[in-house]
């Protein structure tokens, strides 16, 4: 009898469940949206019950017409950094503070001032901020003390849903260390930072390895979700580290770019990735024993997005990259900078703002387009610096939307120095993730090599050694403009 593996990516718009047999091929998927509420103060929160009714409508959609005692597992790839409170019972006590929310800034100033910068990106493999949990259950302690006394356990969205369907409060370490409460080297919970942040320990669930069976379908959660009773729920892991193994690179030293509404250059690595300028960042891997190191941009796909919108009205893909070809390589002086919304990796300035600069009478809608694509890839390739600083990169794995354009392939190419091998399924790395995790967890998998069940390779895209004179002289103006911007950028805090 045939069997199935399910994966579920709780993103941050939505939820997609996707069908895989345990063979790697990919039977169906289904995405259902929730909404989150943006508020004051750079504040972002989403009703956990949102979550679980998307899990339990998205499940349903891809079983239909599958005998559910066929799944022999389900797993997750989900949102990071989120802080959602829950008593004894695992009942929420308020909605979910996410990733996004960054009201908890004097909280990390505080933390920053007793432990020091450094030393907690020692720890924790991160730059202090208000977009970690820890900071975000300082802030709750503080200004909902009442929530914060009934608190049993702080949960991220992945560990939420685990908990509806066995009863079990567990999380991963890839996710732990999204927490900055977790020590990355010892992989448990750091009694130094929970010390100075006066958070108690008990608040966080048990740390397990992404692959650790969490328990089975309970015959309450069986009936409101249509999984069958005793489906193995594993533990799965962080949305970054998973899409790391769906880009294919379980192996150390394997890099990969995913170019989507953001876009981060990240990997597996054995030991720790420390990075002396602090401009990567990183988690325990979904990899039991391994490390995801990366560096996240804010607005890749999204500042694309933007110039489409407001200076070509919209246009379809394909004609921008036909504008694209017909601008030459450097768009004939006219530079971008990618920062409409601030800047995490390589800047870490969230005073930053977009700009088009150098311009002059003979530029064209063309050129704008070209720049655009080319500003995102400077500022992937500053990002992929801080990697060549330890290690030599001539090629990687390309995924995410962006890698459906050949010719944004070509230019990241190009720009980088690097060849690409782009996937066949280039939007489903952190499924292929997640379903990977449940195989291994399931034991249908030996290892995390056998991702390979999943991947096909057929497009390949070779840089133009010939292009690096042209690109190394606009990455001279990149940062000059970037450098010559700081004191306007500081103007307008």
């Amino acid at each position: 009898m045939k069997q199935y593996l399910i994966a579920h990516d709780l993103g941050t718009s939505g939820d997609k469940a996707t069908l895989f047999t345990t063979e790697g091929e990919m039977i169906r998927s289904a995405v259902v949206s929730y909404d989150v509420d943006f508020f004051g103060d750079n504040r972002a929160e989403q009703n956990p019950q949102d979550w679980w009714n998307a899990f339990c409508q998205a499940t349903g959609e891809i079983l239909e017409g599958i005998d559910p005692n066929q799944v022999l597992a389900i797993s997750f790839s989900a949102q990071m950094q989120g802080c959602l409170p829950v008593d004894e019972q695992g009942i929420p006590l308020r909605k979910s503070i996410i990733w996004a929310d960054q009201r908890a800034v004097k909280e990390a100033a505080i933390l920053e001032e007793k432990l020091g910068a450094d030393h907690i990106y020692e720890l924790t493999g991160h730059r202090v901020s208000p977009s970690y949990t820890i900071e975000k259950l300082m802030w709750l302690k503080k200004h909902e003390p009442d929530i914060y006394q009934k608190t049993y356990k702080v949960l991220q969205a992945k560990d939420y849903i685990i908990f509806r369907l066995t009863g079990k409060f567990v999380t991963d370490y890839s996710d732990g260390s999204g927490t900055q409460a977790m020590d990355l080297k010892k992989m448990e919970w750091s009694r130094e930072i929970l010390a100075a942040a006066e958070i108690d320990v008990d608040k966080f669930p048990e740390l397990h390895n992404a692959t650790d069976i969490a328990g089975k379908v309970t015959a309450h959660a069986s009936s409101a979700c249509g999984l069958g009773e005793h489906t193995l729920v594993i533990c799965g892991g962080g949305d970054g580290p998973c899409s790391a193994v769906g880009a294919g690179c379980v192996k150390d030293g394997e890099l990969f770019t995913t170019f989507g509404t953001s876009a981060w250059i990240g990997g597996t690595s054995t030991d720790p990735f420390a990075d002396e300028e602090k401009v990567l960042f990183c988690f325990a891997h979904v990899i039991p024993g391994k490390y995801m190191p990366c560096g996240t941009m804010q607005a890749a796909g999204s500042a694309y997005s933007y110039v489409r919108r407001v200076i070509c009205d919209g246009e379809d893909y394909h004609l921008l990259d036909e504008r694209m070809k017909r601008s030459p390589a450097g768009a004939k002086g006219l530079i971008f900078l990618p920062y409409l919304l601030g800047e995490r990796s390589p800047r870490w300035n969230s005073d930053t703002s977009g700009a088009y600069l150098g311009i002059h009478p003979e530029h064209t809608k063309d050129d704008y387009v070209r720049a655009a694509m080319e500003g995102i890839a400077m500022n992937l390739e500053l990002i992929l610096k801080a990697y060549r600083r330890k290690m030599s990169v001539v090629s990687m794995i390309l995924t995410g939307g962006g890698a459906k354009s050949q010719v944004n392939a070509g230019i990241l190419a190009d720009v980088m120095q690097v060849d690409f091998q782009v996937p066949d399924h280039v939007e489903e790395a952190t499924s292929i993730g997640a379903a990977m995790i449940a195989g291994v967890g399931a034991g249908v998998f030996g290892s995390f090599d056998e991702v390979g069940k999943f991947l096909h390779f057929r497009q390949r895209y070779q840089a133009d050694r010939e292009k690096e004179n042209v690109y190394g002289f606009v990455k001279q103006r990149f940062e000059l403009a970037y450098q010559g911007l700081l004191p306007f950028f500081k103007a307008h805090e």
